[in-house]
């Protein structure tokens, strides 16, 4: 690490306990959205859900987190990331508790979207923070693996996690646990979170914007996780996503219009931004394929219990940290984020395509390890997209460059679990229709999720070979640089970049920073 950051006179200590506590809060958010799966069993028999009911003690939390993720970075530009990120933090840490001591299954509800609200107010702009925070390419890299790690192997260490905590206690220390981790985390980037002004809510809040987006996002989301009940063919399916669809298209036209829009199109204009976050969006949808399906094949088809299954996918997360956090900072500094985004994409590609041949009686070592290792490839394509997600956005924009990344990978993960489950669910079904014993009805439906998942991984693929073009031939963005925007008060003292997004059309993977004015 250097010895200093791109807040002037900064020590390295304080930077790292910085990314330390944007990577717990990471890393808790993600960890909430996959522990307690394996728990649900459980709670529904304690605590009396209806099956339908015990769906939102996982929708109530998506639907909050997804929804507010963008008008969460917004604002977190405009009265300070570091104020958005404690507050949201704080939210998120009491809503823990009350979700730990929950005896109905409406008060667990009600701490679920609570969670979400928190958790969407802190992670919409920690990529923000971040990335102001770490200006020199190789440093901010390395930054990026660890933010990158946190969100492609928190699920499988939730998942594990969740099932030594259900088995060896019980559930409620799959909420309780936030506590004391919460706490910690509030207490260091009180210290270590450089202080932001912001723009102030005098720059203008785009309230009919903020509206739009959030129930135009919250509306999809809620449509897409509903059919895996309903089908993508119902009457409701279809109205809610019409007006779901309107709503949006309202927030374009709106932000197009505004004065000052919740989020300025400008930012989409950018290759790079625009590329990222549609590759996110595919790769995070096709990894539900492996989070989700291949931990419901060993304990539906393989029979392993919580646990067991848990420390199964544990590889996973071993392989995928030891990429993100020890090589791709480095491969990206020599050979570009694009390149290594397709390496990664490459990799997780053929992780997925050996699950095509998963065998009903799969030996753990031979069918099941290799794709453990191959997913080591999300080490490489994460940190590449989160760096090119936020190339050439102007300081002032970067809690809303946060915001729009998170939120493209909560629509991947929505949208992946309603369509692959819902595919797998039907060919199940056909399955068993023609006469097929269970495991080999329920194999060949996921199956379907897993060719589902390679091709999404291969869209991804060609977005990023014909959209993301390397900028080793595109000597034109080292000069899109401009001046500091006079109303932005978002930087810490002492910090020069700044670049105009509008510029940025021809942005490239190797710039992974602004260029110093």
């Amino acid at each position: 690490m250097s010895h200093t950051s791109g807040t002037s006179g900064s020590p390295a200590g304080a930077q790292r306990l910085a990314l330390a506590v944007i990577a717990a809060s990471a890393l808790m958010a993600v960890l909430d959205g996959s522990i307690v799966t394996v728990a649900m069993p459980t709670i529904q028999a304690d605590l009396g859900f209806s099956p339908a009911g015990l769906s939102w003690v996982m929708n109530g939390y998506l639907l909050a987190f997804g929804g507010l993720l963008l008008l969460a970075g917004r604002l977190g530009d405009l009265v300070g990331r570091k104020r958005m990120f404690l507050a949201g933090t704080a939210v998120f840490v009491a809503a823990s508790a009350l979700a730990g001591v929950a005896d109905s299954p409406s008060a667990l509800v009600v701490a679920r979207i609570l969670q979400g609200i928190g958790g969407a107010a802190a992670s919409g702009v920690s990529l923000g923070i971040l990335v102001t925070l770490y200006t020199e390419p190789k440093e901010r890299a390395r930054a990026l693996g660890v933010f990158a790690f946190t969100g492609a192997a928190g699920a499988s260490i939730g998942q594990v996690l969740g099932g030594v905590l259900t088995e060896s206690l019980n559930w409620h220390w799959n909420f309780t646990i936030n506590v004391p981790i919460g706490v910690l985390t509030l207490i260091g980037a009180w210290k270590a979170i450089p202080d932001d002004r912001g723009r102030g809510l005098r720059a203008g809040v785009d309230v009919l914007g903020a509206l739009l987006v959030t129930s135009g996002l919250m509306l999809a989301i809620y449509t897409v996780v509903g059919t895996a009940d309903h089908g993508w063919g119902s009457g409701r399916t279809l109205g809610l996503g019409a007006l779901a669809a309107l709503l949006l298209a309202g927030f374009f036209v709106r932000q197009a219009t505004a004065a000052d829009p919740l989020m300025p199109l400008r930012i989409l204009r950018s290759r790079a931004v625009a590329g990222a976050n549609l590759v996110q969006m595919l790769m995070i949808s096709a990894m539900f394929a492996f989070q989700i399906v291949v931990a419901l094949d060993m304990q539906k088809v393989l029979g392993y219990g919580a646990t067991k299954t848990g420390l199964a996918m544990l590889p996973a997360a071993l392989a995928i940290g030891t990429v993100a956090l020890g090589v791709s900072a480095r491969l990206i500094a020599r050979f570009g984020a694009r390149a290594v985004m397709i390496a990664g994409l490459v990799l997780l590609t053929a992780a997925l395509a050996l699950l095509l041949r998963l065998p009903v009686h799969a030996a753990y070592a031979t069918d099941l390890l290799p794709t453990m290792l191959l997913i080591g490839g999300g080490g490489l394509a994460m940190p590449a997209a989160a760096g090119l997600g936020m190339t050439g956005v102007r300081p002032q924009d970067a809690g809303l460059a946060s915001g729009l990344f998170n939120t493209t990978q909560q629509i991947g993960a929505a949208t992946g679990a309603a369509v692959l489950s819902t595919l797998a669910a039907g060919r199940t079904r056909d399955l068993l229709a023609e006469g097929r014993g269970t495991a080999d009805a329920l194999a060949g439906g996921y199956r379907v999720a897993f060719t589902i998942g390679v091709a999404l991984l291969a869209a991804a693929l060609v977005v990023t070979v014909g959209l993301l073009r390397s900028d080793r031939n595109a000597p034109e963005a080292a000069e899109s640089a401009v001046a500091p925007d006079p109303a932005d008060r978002t930087e810490p003292a002492g910090s020069t970049d700044s670049t105009d997004s509008t510029d940025s059309t021809d942005s490239t993977d190797q710039d992974l920073v602004p260029t110093t004015s």
